[in-house]
């Protein structure tokens, strides 16, 4: 892996001494980036390296660090594009943890079907369609990711076929090795089936429904996984944003019939005082009794969370953002001076850079 990283870096860094996309006859190269420093403190002062271990993003306590840092090379030639992108920081250590091939966030090779472009097939390591909050920060209307977006896949290794009916209606299907999988870890299983509606009714919202059905291992065999996603992104005015967002999942238990259910309501509201100045607002909830994602020692995890951030953008690729986040347990879940408790708090401030 050492070795494509450091024959990538050059060539990326030829690509952007050039500017920012060539055109060679009908070939067209196109460079970006972005990197996001970060320093976070919880005040429940953990001595672990992670602060939570149900969160992958600034999740170090008291330390100055890099979240994220990205570079991409796009190509496309005629009706056929591929994306190629390399990525590192403690995202990046805390996310992809199980898999071999780290450092590469993005290889994928797609091609369109026919001359209007509605049809689309897509093939390779690729960003994934569950969710409104992605891995680059700045596009998100919060600092941090909520418990839902941590704990639903941020990438996808497979088969996607789009067709765009006209400006309104878009559907994907996805054929994939599993939940956020590079290398697919049981070849046993079947390939895993997504879906996708997105509903766009004017330039200002956005509904979207994704859903996932795939047999993961577990530590009793495989089991089937069950899980939708649902949000609706609305921009009511030059002030006011808001997303309303709702997952549910569930897969089968390792006794009998029964199965394990999770599910987390969410709700964002965005306000813009000038092109410099935004804050965001989050509420969430999120349960998982039978932790299947989130494992607090059997106990069952029913945590609501508060948070607000204050953004500010000196430039349009700068952005300096700082969030307060509160998270209150029905039971004590959360670690304190080696003793459990039911809440926790946290800062996080961080400055990214897009080009």
């Amino acid at each position: 892996m050492k070795k494509i990283w450091l024959f990538s870096l050059p060539l990326l860094f030829v690509f952007s001494l050039s500017g920012k996309a060539q055109t060679i006859d009908s070939l067209k190269i196109d460079f970006s980036g972005f990197i996001e420093s970060y320093y976070a403190y919880d005040f429940n002062t953990p001595t672990e390296n992670q602060k939570l271990p149900f969160m992958y993003n600034y999740n170090r306590h008291n330390e100055f660090n890099i979240n994220n840092a990205l570079l991409r090379v796009k190509a496309s030639y005629e009706n056929v594009y591929a994306s190629f992108a390399l990525h590192a920081g403690t995202y990046v250590e805390d996310n992809y943890a199980a898999e071999d091939i780290k450092w590469v966030s993005e290889a994928l090779v797609g091609i369109y079907l026919d001359k209007k472009r509605k049809h689309t097939v897509e093939m390779g390591i690729m960003p994934s369609y569950i969710g409104f909050e992605t891995a680059i920060s700045a596009l998100n209307l919060t600092v941090t990711r909520s418990i839902l977006a941590e704990n639903s896949p941020y990438f996808m290794t497979g088969l996607k076929y789009q067709f765009q009916l006209n400006d309104k209606w878009t559907f994907a299907t996805f054929f994939t090795n599993g939940w956020q999988r590079i290398a697919k870890p049981d070849k046993s299983a079947l390939p895993a089936f997504g879906s996708q509606i997105t509903y766009k009714p004017t330039e200002k919202a956005v509904l979207n429904w994704s859903t996932f059905i795939g047999d993961e291992p577990t530590e009793f065999g495989l089991r089937t996984r069950y899980f939708s996603n649902l949000f609706f992104d609305y921009q009511w005015n030059e002030n006011w944003r808001t997303i309303a967002g709702f997952d549910a999942g569930m897969q089968k238990s390792s006794v009998g019939d029964k199965h394990k259910k999770w599910f987390s309501p969410v709700l964002i509201a965005q306000y813009t005082f000038n092109s410099k100045w935004q804050s965001a607002f989050r509420t969430e909830y999120y349960q998982d009794e039978n932790n299947v994602f989130i494992n607090v020692n059997d106990i069952a995890f029913k945590t609501f969370g508060n948070s607000f951030n204050i953004d500010f953008s000196p430039t349009k690729r700068l952005k300096i953002r700082t969030e307060a986040r509160w998270l209150k347990s029905q039971e004590a879940v959360f670690i304190n001076n080696n003793e459990m408790v039911n809440d926790n708090f946290f800062i996080t401030t961080s400055m990214s850079f897009e080009f």
